[in-house]
Order: structure tokens, then sequence, then C-alpha cells
């Protein structure tokens, strides 16, 4: 059963890929997609409930021979198409990982190293977002990249090609997360380093194909660093298992420069696959894919990878000086970024720049590394990839219907697209607000925080901050999301929206709620698993639905009671508020409406729109005027977190 399971989460999306390759008339797309994703998630969903295992493969299968074929030839493809492309930096760093991996498997191991599918509450969790929200943005797609096609007035549909991709995706990062041996893991790495390269370039513009290069050579930049810690710890610690890594170091007296250094270089692979400061840049320009492409990359796949892999070996740093730096860089992260989006009007960067300071607040806790911090690191996982997803496939939806990304042409949402505009409005609410998942694993890492004891002033003041920059710009676009026009019409549009896209969208709202409600029983299952490996509890206990500590108390059950009272109550008054005409803006007595718009009689009686916006603090919170900086700070720590070893 336990095969078949796995099966189902790694092998059985790379068959369903190819069936949506090979579909070239789309006749049975929707069939195979719904097929590839339903068989994925159930598959996830029945390893959870299998829950923890360890499966070693078998030396004499074959398997472990292939993979490193694969390997290779992998990287092969990459250098053709860094060659095919002319970008001389990719072919380098292709190459420079095509020696790093002959010398290992020829040179200093003897055979294929030991391998083995191994899961634990980390890697089940994110089995399942992968495969549920995952599956939800493929879903999605069915209907969107119609649209989008008939947009680009493309002659020969490319969905075929994309869909094999995406699905392709979905395997690889299920593999990646559910291996244990670092070659497995890397080539997984890698076939997801590729899948972006060709989801960002998707569309063929010059600007898709520069930002897909940006991607590639950043991402392959962890990639050669990820071959470097492999090289490092084979001769050091003689393994690559990172079961067998995380229990050698846990014991302080094997805390050397020579260990540390590839751990050091697995975190670094995490950083720029994470797309954490100063490898940002990536992730802001995968902007110009299709928003499912989006969505995935920020949600459910490849971020997630490189916060996956800090957590996994934050056991193995716990108590170093280079796990104190770690969890510096990605609370910097946090609040740089967060500021970051406060400048930003763009909706889908203002995503982009949430991402990257989640992504950062989670690398912070990994490098905590207390059991607090890692639950705290886990909730994170969770909640943010089924809201930020919600957030960017509604957007998508948005900017379908009113032709626009800009937050400030989403003023007055509510009046064309009422229920995505409502929708939109929760998934703010759960990122922001008591008692949502999101704000509770935030208070969890602050808390965390607070008690650690490298860096503890600076990095509880960092994640205030961070997050209290988060609420700015949530507050500041949901507010406008509410907001209306005085000339409109009283009541909304009729919203058209294709069922799939539909169907996607409420399954990630009710899931933000429900898994919300849930979150005492996830903690638990979380906490366990914590307990097994620290040999303590996650410093948090819970009763009635209300998590408590030393220092406070988060009362989820409590709240969402306050939170239904407070809704019932707005509702009932709402209704009961007699309907009248809004009152004008005043304009001295010279204003005026023309065809429907509001505004005034301006110099030589030409009539002026009166148009209002927000103020985006460009003066502070610029990209001109931040990232220079910003990718210094960062680069000065990376050099502290590397240099400080070699």
């Amino acid at each position: 059963m336990l095969q078949l399971l796995l099966l189902g989460c790694i092998f059985f999306p790379l068959l369903a890929a190819a069936a949506a390759g090979l579909d070239k008339d789309g006749r049975s797309r929707r069939v195979i997609v719904f097929t590839g994703v339903g068989v994925t998630a159930l598959s996830a969903l029945g390893l959870a409930l299998y829950g923890g295992f360890t499966l070693p493969v078998t030396t004499g299968g074959g398997l472990s021979e292939l993979m490193t074929v694969l390997d290779f030839a992998l990287l092969l493809v990459i250098l053709y198409i860094a060659s095919r492309m002319r970008h001389k930096l990719c072919a380098m760093l292709a190459v420079a990982q095509l020696l790093g991996m002959a010398y290992l498997d020829f040179a200093l191991l003897d055979g294929p190293a030991p391998a083995m599918f191994k899961a634990d509450a980390l890697s089940l969790v994110m089995v399942l977002v992968i495969s549920f929200v995952g599956g939800i943005v493929c879903m999605y797609a069915l209907g969107y990249m119609k649209e989008h096609e008939d947009h680009l007035r493309l002659t020969v549909s490319r969905q075929p090609r994309f869909f094999f991709i995406v699905l392709l995706f979905l395997g690889a990062m299920n593999g990646l997360v559910l291996c244990d041996s670092l070659p497995w893991i890397f080539f997984f790495w890698e076939v997801t380093t590729l899948c972006s390269f060709l989801l960002i370039s998707h569309d063929g513009t010059r600007e898709a194909r520069a930002n897909a290069l940006r991607a590639l050579w950043m991402n392959m930049l962890g990639g050669l660093a990820f071959v470097a810690a492999m090289l490092f710890t084979q001769k050091a610690l003689g393994t690559l298992s990172v079961e067998r890594i995380i229990e050698v170091m846990g014991d302080p007296a094997a805390h050397t420069a020579a260990t540390l250094l590839p751990l050091a270089f697995l975190a670094f692979a995490g950083f720029t696959k994470a797309a954490q400061l100063p490898f940002q840049s990536w992730l802001c320009g995968a902007m110009v894919a299709p928003t499912p492409v989006s969505a995935l990359l920020h949600s459910s796949t490849m971020v997630k990878a490189g916060v996956y892999l800090v957590l996994r070996i934050s056991p193995a740093l716990a108590g170093t000086m280079l796990a104190g730096v770690i969890a510096l860089m990605g609370a910097f992260t946090f609040v740089a970024t967060s500021a970051l989006a406060c400048g930003q009007s763009n909706g889908k960067k203002v995503l982009a720049y949430s991402t990257i300071a989640n992504l950062g607040l989670i690398i912070a806790c990994a490098g905590i590394g207390t059991p607090a911090a890692v639950a705290a690191g886990v909730l994170l996982i969770i909640f943010h990839a089924v809201s930020k997803g919600l957030l960017f496939l509604c957007v998508g939806a948005v900017e379908q219907q009113i032709g626009s990304r800009d937050i400030e042409d989403m003023r007055g949402l509510y009046r064309v697209m009422p229920r995505t505009a409502i929708i939109m409005m929760i998934g703010m609410m759960t990122m922001m607000l008591p008692p949502f998942g999101a704000l509770l694993a935030k208070w969890m890492a602050m808390e965390a925080a607070a008690a650690a004891p490298a860096f503890m002033p600076v990095l509880v003041t960092l994640i205030a901050f961070g997050s209290a920059l988060t609420v700015l710009f949530w507050a500041r676009w949901a507010g406008l999301v509410l907001g209306g026009d005085p000339l409109a019409a009283e009541k909304p549009a009729a919203e058209q929206m294709p069922a799939s896209m539909t169907c996607a969208l409420r399954a990630l709202l009710w899931g933000a709620i429900l898994l919300s409600l849930l979150v005492p029983f996830i903690f638990a299952g979380i906490d366990d698993a914590i307990r097994i490996l620290y040999g303590t509890n996650g410093a948090f206990s819970v009763s009635g639905g209300v998590f408590r500590n030393s220092m406070g108390a988060f009362a989820v059950y409590p709240l969402f009671a306050l939170l239904a009272l407070g809704v019932w109550l707005s509702l009932r008054q709402a209704r009961r508020a007699a309907v009248r005409k809004p009152d004008l803006p005043y304009f001295s007595g010279i204003q005026q409406t023309e065809e429907g718009k509001l505004g005034f009689n301006g110099p030589l009686n030409v009539f002026v729109e009166n148009r209002s916006s927000n103020y985006y603090l460009e003066a502070w919170f610029g990209e001109e005027k931040l990232t220079g900086k910003l990718n210094t700070i960062a680069l000065v720590l990376l050099v502290v977190m590397l240099g400080g070893l070699l």
C-alpha cells in the first residue's frame, strides 16, 4: 500500500503530465488534469493517514543507478538550453554542477549512495500542501489559460506544453520532500528549477525570456551550492542521508567548521530557491508568467522547497552561530520585503514581496531552531500556501475582467465583481487578522524569537515591525476593494467566470477558513512530531481552542465566536440602514459630472476628472530607493554566514 501511495504522489503526476503533453487537441485535457490532481491529492491524503514511515530503496533494483543517469541528463538539458540562449553564466554553472556531480559519483562514492523514502510531519505537511493547493491551481488554470491565450491571440495553443510542465512540477516537488538522499533531492530540486524556467518563459515575450533566464541562473547558483554541500558532507561526515546528518550533528561536539560548512551551503541553496534577499528579483520577475504559474511558484511549490530544506536541517544547526545568522537573515528579509510591498501599487508585486517576506519569517523560525519556532514555521507554510494561492488566483481573475493588476484600478471592485471582491477581502483578512492561522503562526514566531538566545532583541524588533508593515499594505488594498464610486449603480453587476476558476477560488477560501478552525488539531500533530525530534514539546499548551505559554495566550475559538458575532451584527445593521443617495465631494462649487465621471470645471473650462489614490510612500519604501541598500546588507550577511566557516 505504501508503495502505491508513493507512486500516486510522485510518478502518477508524471504520467498525467505525459498524457497532457500528448493531448494536442485538448479534447481530453480536463479529464487528464482532474484525474492527475485527484489521484495525487488522494495519494497525499493516504500518506498523511498512514503516518510517518521509512522505506529503503533496494540497491539491486537499479533505481539508484537510474537516478544518477537522470541527474546527468537533466544537467545536460539545462546546459543545452543555456547554450542555445547564449547565456554564458547559466552554461558555466551547469558545467560546474556536472563536474561536481561527476567527482561525487565517480571519485568520492563507491557505487550509488544509499537512498530511502522518508516522511515525518514536515514532509507530510509539504505533500498535502503541494498536492491539494497545487492541484486546485491546476484546476483554475483550465479556465484561465483559455482566456489567456485568447487575449494573446495565439493561433496554436500552448496548453499541452503548459499542463505537461505544471503536472511534472507537482510530481517533482513531492519527490523532493519525500526523499532522504541528498543526490535524489538534488535531482528533483533541479527539475523544479527547469520547470520554473519553462513556465516563466511560457508566453515567449522578450520580457518573459529575460526574467526566466534570471530565475534560471539564480537557481542554478543555488544548485551549485547544493552540489558543494554534497561534496563537503561526504568528505566530512561520510554520508549523504539527511536523517544521518541530523543524527550526527545532534551532538554539539560535532559542530566544527568542516561539518557546518556543508549545512551553510544547503542554507544558501534554500535562500536562492526561496528568493530571499539578495535573490528576490527572480521571483518578482516571475510575475510576467500566467497567473497560475505565479500561484504555483509562490504558494505550494518552488519557493516552499527552499524553506523546506532550511527547516529540514534546522535540528542539525541548533545552538550554532550559523543558526543565529540564518535567523537574522530571515528576519531581515521579512521586514525589508514587507517595506518594499508597502511601496507597490501593482497587485502581483505586492503579493510577490509579501510571499518573500513570509518565507523570510519561516527561515527565521528555522534559524531560531527551538521546538516552538519550528512549529510556527510549519504552520506558516500551511496557512501562507492556502491564503496566498487564493489571493493570486483572485488577482488573475480580476486582471482578466478589468484588464489591470494595479490595485488603484480595483477601487470599488465589489461593483464589478462582487463575489471575487468578497473572496479577495476574506483572503486578505486571513493573512493579517486574528483568529486566522497566519497571525497565530506569526504570534508563535515572535514568542519563539523572544526566547531565542541569539540576537533576541534584534529578531523580536524585526519580526514585530515587519508584521506591522504587513497590516499596512493588506488593509490599504482591502479598503480599495470595498470602496466605491459615488456615481456607480447601486446594484453590483452580474459576475461571469468559468466554473473551474470559481470552484478553485471557493475551495481555497473555505480551506483557509476551515484550516484556521482546525488549527489546534493541526498543531497537536505537529507538536507530537517535534516532541519526537527534540525530546520536548513545542512550548505551547492547547486547551479549549486557546494556545498558552509562559508569555501569553491566543484564543482561537473565542475569537472566532467574537468575529462571527461582529459579522452578524454588521450585516443586521446594514440591512436596517436606509438606502440614500451618497453625497458627492465638494469642489468649491465648481464640481460637475461628465459621461458618468465626477470632476470639476478646470482652467479654460476644461473638465478635469476627480481622481484619488493612496500614498505609497515611495520616498521611504520605493524599490529604487531601497533595493540596492537592502541587497548590500543581505550580501554582507551572506558573507558573514559563509566566510565565518571558510
